[in-house]
């Protein structure tokens, strides 16, 4: 028997009429009207040639020819729908690009940048984690990470992204600020710190200023908390180029008198060297090392 065009909507609205044993239920399920279940079930009917649904005052019950083909409609149902599902999170999965990186790398510099990207790719999904531990690129791990570091890592592919500098940075409602005239008077201050590998010393030491006395007060794991303690006026602190410009920006943190240090570690794109980068990944990479090409606005400094 040939089926009718249409028996696909029509198989659906009965499978629903048949588990609830009602045509509103199913309707509302299906977002149709009572009268279109009825249709398309009467449709059925009609084309297989025997009764479906007993029809009565109190409402519908199946015969056992309808409670027949139910049986097989409802695991037909629940199987296409298993395929449907595993086919289109098949596409997400090749849509999503899982990234490691830094939190205060993400929360400066790459997030303000992502929706330029989405505008361009909107069917890819970006997944970032920015857990501190280095990640490990097995299974179910990310598609490729942004490290800090010299650019060399043991089986891994590394793309340079871009430099950094250090300079110091302070909210301009610090105690003691407008006493600052030259890299000496930083020394003065309350020092805020971060686990980084350069730190006051190393800085202190580009600006000329020796055998100082310097107070770091308050130290942090990540630069993000860092550059906060900072803004709350907890002291100065160092302020990395690429991550410190939104705070200049909006003058939660000024820059204060002294040289620019450049950083020993420059910032890469990495992923195994072994393992091909899927088209997704491979779209991401390829614009997020564009992006350095927009160079930074020259941050405001102190008088």
């Amino acid at each position: 028997m040939p089926l009718p065009s249409d028996w696909l909507p029509a198989l659906a609205a009965f499978e629903s009429a048949a588990r609830h044993q009602n045509f509103a239920h199913a309707a509302e399920e299906l977002h149709l009207t009572a009268s279109a279940v009825s249709h398309h079930v009467r449709k059925l009917e009609a084309q297989l040639g025997v009764a479906l649904f007993q029809r009565h005052a109190r409402g519908v019950s199946l015969t056992a020819e309808g409670r027949q083909l139910a049986d097989t409609a409802s695991s037909a149902m629940a199987d296409i729908d298993g395929v449907l599902r595993g086919l289109s999170a098949a596409r997400d999965e090749r849509n999503r690009v899982r990234i490691n990186t830094l939190h205060s790398l993400t929360y400066t510099w790459l997030l303000p940048r992502l929706p330029a990207f989405t505008t361009l790719h909107p069917h890819i999904r970006i997944q970032i984690d920015t857990e501190a531990s280095l990640a490990r690129f097995d299974e179910g791990g990310p598609d490729l990470a942004i490290r800090h570091g010299e650019g060399h890592w043991t089986g891994l592919t590394a793309h340079h992204l871009m430099d950094d500098a250090l300079f110091p940075v302070a909210s301009p409602r610090l105690a003691g600020l407008q006493d600052v005239r030259d890299a000496a008077d930083v020394a003065k201050l309350p020092l805020v710190r971060d686990l980084s590998r350069q730190g006051w010393a190393d800085w202190f030491r580009a600006a000329g200023v020796r055998d100082v006395q310097f107070d770091e007060r308050h130290g942090f794991s990540d630069t993000t908390d860092a550059l906060k303690a900072a803004v709350h006026g907890l002291g100065a602190a160092l302020g990395r180029e690429q991550i410190v410009a939104p705070y200049l920006a909006d003058g939660r943190l000024v820059r204060l008198p002294g040289p620019t240090l450049p950083a020993r570690f420059g910032y890469f794109v990495v992923y195994p060297a072994h393992r091909r980068l899927r088209p997704a990944a491979r779209t991401f990479v390829d614009w997020v090392l564009q992006q350095p090409a927009r160079p930074p606005a020259e941050p405001p400094r102190t008088r």
